[in-house]
């Protein structure tokens, strides 16, 4: 016995999509072209399934900034802020933060899923109570575990029950935290953070906001959902979370606020204070990402109007996506293996997304999912949904074409001629 045979049963679901054909779980690419294009086993292909949302990954400025601090400052710090001390570009970032997001604090942390670990294990603890949305990251989760904190799930975007929930905590002692996400990572959805903030101020519980994939996306300045959703609303929030690895194109995350005292919390937060600290190079190129971010709304016009496109196509085709459009769209499937199978042709045809198998999933469905850049074209769009259409008819996702009298089948369209077996559908809906 093998101190990983508990692993066991996890292997052998490896195995099973090893026998399948390319492990989703285990991709290499060969070079990275673009925001856009990849490299997969010497196949050029399209990446939808990135985070890229704004495509800011090759941005000349913020790989020339990096570069100019690589050169200046080295790779690395070798070390966390409180052994080490900071450097000038960790200040410079969190001022920059704090000013963009109009707060008077900020901590920058060296992943997203250390700010959410950090940030919930540190504001809730024994005696507490956390208020989770179940669809809830699973950093949001692990940071809940991490602090000690009583967790009460409420169901899904929905603010009734977590009011009747805090209200069978009223008289208990203790801080209450409510955690809501600005998009939803898998589905792609909402939080309705008006209802959300309501609840917060009747009933005297503190807020905070993940907006890992809303920053960027939402709002007039993308500041994110508690910026679209106005200003009261987004004064109703008292902690903003976030990550650089998806509109800002680097790595690492944050947490901006007003709440007053917040700079205790560098000594309080043993994920902030036991971890090294960000290279300056990275620092640099996300300080540069933000600004563009701020230079370019255009990005996030086209970035919506590139997942309104995806959404509707889908949905046209007759697949079943999530309940409203946004940069993450996702396709709900009937079973695993026929998610496995669907996934590893897309691949095949030059399209990677993201395969997400239950019980990694908000239901018991797999899905296949898509987040989308502002960088994609619509010709990358529009092959995107050919490839899904045609191989939802191949294995029966969608009804096959009807078939077309013996005497058509060598037929025009639009005054082309195409083979006997060409599926007629697919080319109309090609654009041809």
């Amino acid at each position: 016995m093998s101190i990983l045979s508990k692993f066991d049963p996890l292997r052998e679901t490896y195995d099973r999509l090893r026998a399948v054909g390319q492990n989703p779980f285990e991709m290499v690419f060969d070079e990275m072209l673009s925001p856009t294009e990849g490299m997969h086993r010497g196949k050029k292909t399209i990446l939808l399934g990135t985070n890229n949302y704004l495509g800011l990954t090759f941005d000349s400025e913020c790989i020339e900034e990096s570069v100019q601090v690589l050169r200046r400052n080295g790779t690395g710090t070798t070390g966390s802020r409180i052994a080490n001390g900071s450097y000038g570009a960790h200040r410079k970032l969190e001022l920059e933060l704090a000013k963009y997001f109009q707060r008077r604090h900020c901590m920058v942390f060296s992943t997203g899923y250390q700010a959410n670990l950090g940030m919930l294990s540190t504001l809730a603890g024994k005696g507490d109570y956390l208020l989770l949305d179940s669809d809830s990251h699973a950093s949001i989760y692990d940071g809940a575990r991490l602090g000690h904190a009583e967790v009460v799930r409420f169901r899904h975007n929905d603010p009734e029950d977590l009011h009747k929930r805090l209200n069978r905590l009223k008289d208990m002692p203790g801080s209450k935290l409510i955690v809501v996400e600005g998009i939803y990572s898998m589905l792609g959805d909402a939080a309705p953070l008006r209802e959300i903030a309501q609840v917060k101020r009747e009933t005297g519980a503190y807020l905070m906001v993940d907006e890992a994939h809303s920053l960027g996306v939402l709002g007039e300045h993308g500041r994110g959902l508690a910026e679209q959703a106005g200003p009261e609303t987004e004064a109703a929030v008292d902690f903003v979370v976030g990550t650089f690895s998806k509109s800002l194109g680097s790595v690492g995350g944050f947490c901006v606020s007003n709440i007053d005292d917040f700079d205790v919390l560098r000594v309080a937060c043993r994920p902030y204070m036991f971890t090294a600290s960000l290279p300056p190079s990275v620092m640099a190129s996300t300080v540069t990402a933000l600004r563009r971010l701020q230079e370019a709304p255009e990005l996030r016009t086209k970035l919506h109007a590139n997942a309104n496109r995806l959404y509707q196509g889908l949905r046209e085709r007759g697949f079943t996506v999530g309940p409203q459009p946004s940069p993450i769209v996702s396709v709900a499937l009937k079973d695993s293996q026929l998610a496995v199978e669907f996934w590893n042709r897309l691949l095949e045809g030059g399209l990677y997304l993201n395969l997400a198998l239950p019980p990694a999933t908000p239901t018991a469905s797999p899905l296949l999912r898509s987040s989308v850049s502002a960088a994609h074209s619509f010709e990358q769009i529009d092959r995107a949904l050919q490839l899904f259409e045609m191989i939802g008819r191949q294995l029966g996702v969608l009804a096959p074409v009807p078939a077309l009298p013996e005497t058509r089948r060598a037929a025009t369209h639009k005054g082309l001629a195409f083979p006997a077996n060409t599926d007629l559908g697919l080319v109309a809906n090609a654009g041809v």
